[in-house]
């Protein structure tokens, strides 16, 4: 027969599984909770050693240096461009050939411009002639002139004789005073002939310029255009003005040139300088003076900083430096050189391998391998001045530290990492 339990076990037992209920339910979300807050674990690198960059931080001098891709360029360079239109008859010389002062390296025609040297040479000897013609014409005046001068100091001479000769017999008595009047009167007016006569003479020998000078001015100006007709076709025999290398032929045979178009340049090989390309962003310390060094790949020569373009192009900044030293055999223009131009040297400085990123004065974090080397840490590091090998560590890590400077954004949600 079934007995009837107690309603207060009952209400105990419901009670107990409540609290226990409940008490699994809290757990299981506080378990739940401190699993979601758990850090992922640290990945690891095989081979780390091997397959990343690590290097460890150094104290000592610092130099900052900035580095740029060039060639070599002469510091002296003619191009020599066509003075006149013309066709292109021959190259005599082909880029390469040794050239001097005087050597012919093209040859043009113009028949236009020979028939022009014909019709200006005729103007001007017409001119010449017109000239000497109206200098005979002059001339004779002239004589004309002089004689005048001269028969009428003859007259003088003559009126003035007999004007003595009258007096001397009118003192006697023998010439009456009337007699001696015209005669006095005679050598006034031959007097008056012979001062006119010189002036006359005076002033042809002044006018004789003035009347010379227009066509004086049409030999010159016919002169001017003959020679300058006769130099263009001269010039048709393209003609280096230096001595050194031709470098570049810039037309071909049958090519028709318009004036002013560059045929041919020359340089001197024996004098060059390094032109390089620097980037803008590593310019803003650069200036003139600065020591520099170009390697030649088969050799290096020191130089200096002799001109920084005002402009950038495509990211670069063009930056001359004159050589101060012989350069390696085989050097020649447009050979390719690496140049590297020293900014700064810093006699004690906290310094690590550059890394492939990072601005100057700016905060990066690296991974700091932690002593054992099992391991690698994220570190908050400031940088200062960078160098094209090293960078300034200002803040962040001290001598000694190992440091990875491969890139590890795809660690980016990792504070930590094993090295294996």
């Amino acid at each position: 027969m079934d007995v009837k339990r107690d309603p207060a076990i009952l209400r105990r037992k419901k009670i107990r599984r409540g609290i226990l209920l409940g008490v699994g339910a809290v757990a299981v979300i506080a378990i739940s909770v401190a699993v979601s807050r758990l850090k992922p674990a640290a990945p690891s690198i095989a081979n780390a050693r091997s397959t990343l960059w690590i290097n460890k931080v150094k104290r000592g001098p610092f130099v900052r240096e900035v580095r740029g891709a060039g060639t070599l360029v002469p510091e002296d360079i003619r191009w020599i461009p066509a003075t006149t239109s013309g066709r292109v008859e021959k190259i005599v010389l082909r880029p390469g050939a040794q050239v001097a002062p005087g050597t012919v390296v093209l040859e043009l025609s113009n028949p236009d411009l020979t028939q022009s040297v014909k019709s200006a040479e005729l103007d001007w000897k017409t001119a010449v002639a017109q000239l000497a013609n109206e200098k005979a014409t002059l001339a004779t005046t002239r004589l004309q002139q002089q004689m005048a001068v001269a028969n009428a100091k003859s007259d003088l001479q003559i009126a003035q004789s007999e004007l003595e000769s009258n007096k001397t017999l009118g003192e006697e008595g023998l010439v009456a005073d009337f007699v001696v009047k015209q005669k006095d009167a005679a050598v006034a007016r031959a007097k008056n002939a012979y001062d006119l006569a010189e002036q006359q003479l005076e002033s042809a020998e002044k006018n004789e310029a003035l009347q010379l000078a227009p066509d004086e001015a049409a030999v010159n100006q016919r002169q001017a255009e003959y020679d300058r007709l006769r130099q263009q076709l001269d010039d048709l025999r393209v003609k280096s003005d230096m001595s050194g290398q031709l470098q570049v032929v810039s037309v071909e045979v049958g090519q028709q040139v318009a004036p002013g178009t560059n045929l041919i340049r020359v340089s001197d090989p024996t004098h060059l300088k390094a032109e390089v390309r620097i980037s803008e962003t590593l310019t803003r310390d650069l200036k003139i003076g600065l020591p520099a060094d170009i390697d030649t790949r088969n050799g290096h020569v020191p130089g200096h900083v002799s001109r920084i373009d005002p402009a950038a192009e495509s990211g670069t900044v063009g930056v001359d430096v004159t050589l101060d030293g012989p350069l390696p055999a085989g050097s020649r223009p447009d050979l390719s050189v690496d140049g590297t131009i020293q900014l700064e040297r810093v006699a004690d400085a906290l310094y690590v391998e550059s890394p492939a990123f990072g601005q100057e004065n700016s905060t990066i974090t690296l991974f700091k391998v932690l002593p054992g080397g099992t391991e690698a840490v994220r570190v908050p590091v400031k940088i200062g001045r960078r160098a094209v090998q090293y960078v300034e560590i200002v803040d962040g890590l001290k001598e000694g530290d190992e440091v990875i400077l491969s890139d590890m954004s795809q660690y980016d949600a990792f504070n930590r990492v094993r090295l294996n």
